[in-house]
């Protein structure tokens, strides 16, 4: 576009707008707004000015003199894009938290009666540290305590392949939209295996662990004598030692629905079959992406494909395959699902999430989440959920440190500035209830933490 079609083009514009709202914009994918460039194009033609009677279509004529060239063409979806945004439901950062708030159960009044039901809300409750996913379930349902936060829930590899509480009626959908994610990167040579060797010990997983709840060592046993010795070999490095190989596919394993976590023994976990058919990719992965949305949304492509550790293409396809709206969240574009673009009311209160929680861990843009100092206090080289953190008022305002005894639980709270009164007593109020989510007496402590980030 020259400069000049620049300085013209407000007067073309308001022809777009006009046609924009008569043929609905608002909310077009990419791929409907290059369909609709045609009818742009020629309604624009009959309505605007005669060449040398106004700017006309001039404008958009950077490419030709033909109205129907193809620069023409992208140059007026991009027009039509730009106009779309302009009308865009602008929701503001402090309506996005408080939605967010509401649909995550950390409101009063939310709605949430059970752990399942608050599993659900936040796409799952990050299980890495279970105490703290048991916290988190408590925190959004009255009279939830340690002992009960795991009804209905089963423990698992959700999001990014990483341990999670799934709510049990949900587990089917879960295992068939993260089974259809394609995998980001491919082990050393040395240690990766073919497609039938994936196969091979996924089908012998599912038969080992069938009405039976084995330790990692028994399982290893059991696959080195059903599949043979190459399934054992000592070839993945983790924690300082070497695991053998078939643990690389044990993620892979539950989204396909043949492994689950079962009960401990003594202080080892076991593995047992949960006995599920995922559901189909297309239907399972709509469903996840409305999920997530109605818990995290606003979002966009980039957002959902790093809560998934998803391809970054991938969730670009799947956002442009599935009918949703597009707002702005402070000038940025953003995306809800269909008819979900009303703002929230500000966020207000205090809260105190524990370490993952999936409020903290799954909001984004995550500079907006934690302003200022909190994004070098409470972040760990750019990761949320390694530390506790006190949010006021829907951001991150500071940090805090648990440390349980027989009766009592030791809080320390670490603000990043003074607290008002208001705040103190909404402080205090969350105290109590994670003593009574722990069930024991809480002590709290204001100042500063010299305990660093979880691993």
């Amino acid at each position: 576009m020259t400069a000049t079609a620049t300085t013209e083009l407000p007067t073309t514009a308001t022809a777009l707008r006009a046609l924009a709202k008569e043929l609905g914009l608002k909310g077009l994918s990419t791929a409907k707004k290059d369909a609709l460039v045609p009818t742009i194009t020629e309604e624009l033609e009959r309505t605007l000015p005669a060449e040398g009677a106004g700017p006309g279509i001039a404008p958009f004529l950077s490419g030709g003199p033909s109205p129907r060239t193809p620069t023409l063409r992208w140059s007026l979806r991009g027009a039509m894009v730009a106009l779309g945004r302009s009308r865009l439901v602008d929701l503001g950062w402090a309506g996005v938290c408080g939605r967010r708030l509401v649909r995550h159960g950390l409101t009063p009044g939310s709605g949430l009666h059970d752990p399942a039901g608050a599993a659900a809300a936040m796409c799952g409750a990050h299980a890495q540290v279970l105490s703290a996913a048991e916290l988190s379930i408590g925190l959004r349902v009255a009279d939830v305590t340690r002992a009960s936060a795991q009804e209905a829930l089963v423990k698992t590899f959700g999001p990014r392949g990483t341990v999670h509480l799934l709510a049990a009626k949900d587990l089917a959908l879960w295992c068939g939209a993260l089974s259809a994610i394609p995998p980001l990167n491919q082990r050393p040579p040395g240690m990766r295996l073919t497609p039938d060797q994936t196969d091979e010990l996924v089908a012998a997983i599912e038969e080992i662990l069938a009405g039976a709840e084995l330790t990692v060592d028994e399982l290893t046993a059991a696959l080195a004598e059903r599949v043979g010795p190459w399934a054992v070999d000592l070839v993945m490095p983790a924690f300082q030692t070497m695991w053998p190989r078939w643990r690389q596919v044990t993620v892979l394993a539950a989204h396909r629905g043949v492994l689950c976590f079962g009960a401990n023994k003594g202080r080892s976990v076991t593995y047992t079959n949960p006995g599920l058919t995922p559901a189909p990719a297309e239907e399972a992965t709509h469903w996840l992406l409305d999920s997530y949305l109605r818990s995290y949304g606003p979002a966009t492509p980039q957002h959902f494909a790093r809560w998934l550790a998803a391809p970054p293409g991938w969730a670009r396809d799947l956002f442009e395959a599935h009918d949703l709206t597009e707002v702005s969240v402070e000038g940025a574009r953003t995306w809800v699902a269909a008819g979900d673009d009303e703002p929230g009311e500000p966020a207000r209160g205090v809260l105190l999430l524990p370490h993952f929680d999936a409020f903290v861990v799954g909001s984004q843009p995550r500079e907006l989440l934690f302003p200022g100092a909190a994004w070098d206090r409470a972040l760990a080289r750019g990761q949320a959920g390694n530390f506790p953190v006190l949010v006021i008022d829907g951001v991150v305002a500071g940090v805090w440190h648990q440390k349980k005894s027989t009766s009592k639980v030791a809080i320390t709270v670490e603000p990043l500035r003074a607290l008002t009164s208001r705040e103190r007593k909404g402080l205090d109020a969350r105290v109590e209830r994670v003593g009574e989510i722990l069930q024991v007496r809480p002590d709290l402590t204001v100042g500063p933490i010299s305990v660093g980030a979880h691993a």
